[in-house]
């Protein structure tokens, strides 16, 4: 892992936007130039790219961006452990208060971020997270469909409020999500538990685009079973849940 690399006034960012990437080499570059377009002049940011054990040239183009871009870190995992995992990585490095995490493929339209990151700034405490719900997504038919059917029973069991709990466009604030239990998956039921915590949810409509090159890295029928076995767990967890007590300290 690369050291932090502070921003000018060695202030922390008040955003940290948050990228997993596994062999995306090529999609590297346009998606940087996407993002600081979206926020230039808006907010302190940085950027913090989890390279998910890729074995590509995805750290070498990395390198070469972070020369031109001192709020571009780089984070490396050893070996592929999994989008939640790098996930969780980037969110433990990030300096921000507020994280806002989106695919490395260019699907997710960095445009929207600053909807997600106003959304959080917005709603204050009471809001725990920001959910982007793809509008016009470009994936194949039967992917769609599979999407539609798992979203359509995660929220018959879950109750979680969601049509698109798939989309990577999040928005949340650091503290928030690393209360929250951890397990391989997490990132798929981010809204169920945050509202588990007790945190309200808004929703963004964002509209999806084809990767621009490479192919899926995280696919669907290696994630199948364990997702159900997942959403077994995460019923599990609400259903034990407990009302957090009002703690006082006595002097």
């Amino acid at each position: 892992m690369t050291n932090p690399l502070p921003s000018p006034d060695n202030a922390a960012p008040a955003v940290s936007i948050v990228v997993p990437v596994r062999n995306e080499a090529d999609n590297i570059s346009p998606l940087i130039a996407e993002i600081a377009a979206a926020l230039d002049g808006r907010w302190a940011y940085e950027i913090v790219y989890v390279n998910d054990g890729s074995t590509d040239a995805t750290a070498d183009r990395l390198a070469a961006e972070m020369k031109q871009r001192p709020n571009l870190r780089h984070v490396r995992h050893a070996k592929s452990s999994g989008q939640s995992a790098a996930v969780r990585s980037g969110v433990r490095a990030a300096r921000g208060a507020i994280v806002a995490t989106l695919d490395g493929d260019g699907q997710n339209n960095p445009a929207f971020l600053p909807a997600l990151i106003g959304a959080i700034e917005e709603g204050g405490e009471r809001v725990g997270l920001a959910a982007g719900q793809r509008v016009g997504r470009k994936d194949t038919g039967f992917k769609r469909v599979q999407s539609r059917i798992a979203n359509t029973v995660r929220n018959a069991i879950l109750r979680d409020g969601t049509r698109d709990t798939g989309c990577g466009m999040k928005g949340f604030r650091r503290e928030v999500f690393l209360a929250l239990p951890y397990f391989d998956g997490l990132h798929r039921f981010l809204p169920a538990l945050v509202r588990r915590e007790g945190y309200d949810i808004v929703y963004v409509d964002v509209t999806d685009r084809p990767r621009h090159a490479g192919v899926s890295n995280y696919g669907f029928f290696d994630r199948l079973w364990v997702g159900i076995m997942d959403l077994t767990g995460v019923w599990w967890l609400i259903r034990r849940k407990k009302s957090t007590p009002v703690v006082t300290e006595v002097t």
